[in-house]
């Protein structure tokens, strides 16, 4: 766009912008504040349902009576370098085009395209029932019906496979000292403590400025009166693509190991780059461009090397790194809503991924219930 932000759209065999969907994901970028990356994956989930709508003879406004085809479509039809179709590939034993979890995210931003053209009168009032299970407001209290009583509400998507269970799995203590340690320089150091210690995603910690960094004891010459080191996590539109995810901005405090990462780093900074470089905290220091902001891939490029540098059994992703500090405040006693708050979470129910005991600590639970021989004595039980 003129004013540098940027979003995803679609285009037809033409090069044709693809109107509904473009509309859409505008919508989407600039009028519910999501991220540039949300737009790129709906934009990629529609172009697969207008290709599957083309490919079969049909429109795209009512193709969702035939959305369980749509599904089969999607699991076994491999997408040709082009962009096309590939030939399917069928046969016992031969592996799916697309996974459960990529089926139901390309039939979210299809609902989504479809519930929104419904909106705008681009598409028939029907559809809402055919990808979604419906009630009549009429069946609701009177005072849960809206002032035109026949009101449909939706209840839940009627499309939508099986995924089969996945563990959550957080980074272990040891795997982030080790990690640590193979950090050659003071920057990696950081980014390290940024997502491991401070509980940080990778676009927070990649879109942190300079200026969000408060680290003396006192910055109300700051114009901030919040007390102690910290930082404030914000919302906006980077240079380097880098997003946060929550829309609220809230303040991070940080303890001394962090501050001290800090020091060093900006020490490095300065030696490699004097005063210049971008405003933004973390940027290049040993390849070109010098200064320029690092974009939030790198940081996962850092934990990939660092994974396999350290020796790990595993590749420790940075949300990994960030579930192992929420973790770890919970087992240091933390309460969920200060966890909630740490994490920058909106709503209680997100806390709960990034509450993974420590295996210790439920040994430890298991160990503390009384033994029923001390309750009731060792001769009544044997």
């Amino acid at each position: 766009m003129p004013s540098g932000v940027r979003y995803w759209t679609v285009v037809d065999d033409d090069y044709e912008v693809v109107f509904i969907a473009d509309q859409w994901l505008r919508f989407l970028r600039f009028g519910r504040s999501r991220a540039e990356l949300t737009t790129k994956a709906y934009a990629g989930a529609v172009a697969l349902y207008l290709r599957w709508c083309r490919g079969t003879g049909r429109e795209w406004p009512v193709a969702a009576r035939d959305m369980g085809l749509f599904m089969v479509w999607l699991k076994y039809t491999p997408s040709a370098p082009d962009g096309d179709a590939a030939p399917v590939l069928l046969g016992p034993g031969a592996d799916p085009a697309r996974k459960e979890r990529r089926i139901n995210g390309v039939l979210a931003a299809v609902r989504g395209l479809l519930s929104y053209a419904v909106s705008v009168g681009e598409a028939p009032r029907s559809v809402l029932g055919q990808i979604y299970e419906l009630a009549d407001s009429r069946d609701l209290p009177v005072e849960a019906q809206g002032e035109d009583g026949g009101l449909s509400a939706r209840l839940r998507a009627v499309h939508r496979v099986q995924e089969p269970q996945a563990d959550v799995d957080r980074a272990t203590d040891e795997e982030l000292v080790a990690m640590f340690l193979e950090c050659r320089s003071a920057r990696d150091r950081l980014i390290v403590l940024l997502l491991g210690r401070v509980g940080l995603r990778r676009g927070q910690a990649a879109g942190l400025h300079r200026s969000d960094c408060h680290l003396l004891p006192d910055s109300r010459a700051l114009g901030c009166d919040y007390e102690g080191a910290h930082l404030h996590v914000r919302r906006r539109d980077n240079s380097n693509r880098a997003w946060s995810k929550s829309k609220a901005s809230w303040t991070q405090p940080l303890d001394f190991l962090v501050v001290q990462a800090f020091d060093q780093y900006i020490d490095e900074r300065h030696e490699l780059l004097g005063a210049g470089g971008s405003d933004h905290l973390l940027v290049n220091v040993f390849r070109e461009p010098l200064g320029a902001p690092m974009p939030p891939d790198a940081l996962g490029e850092l934990f990939a090397r660092l994974s396999k540098r350290a020796g790990l059994s595993r590749k420790v992703g940075p949300h990994m790194a960030r579930r192992a500090f929420g973790s770890n405040v919970s087992d240091a006693g933390g309460s969920v809503d200060e966890v909630q708050s740490l994490l920058g979470q909106m709503h209680p129910g997100s806390v709960r991924p990034y509450l993974i005991p420590d295996r210790t600590r439920l040994r430890e639970a298991v160990e503390r219930v009384p033994s029923p021989r001390t309750v009731h004595g060792a001769g009544d039980l044997r």
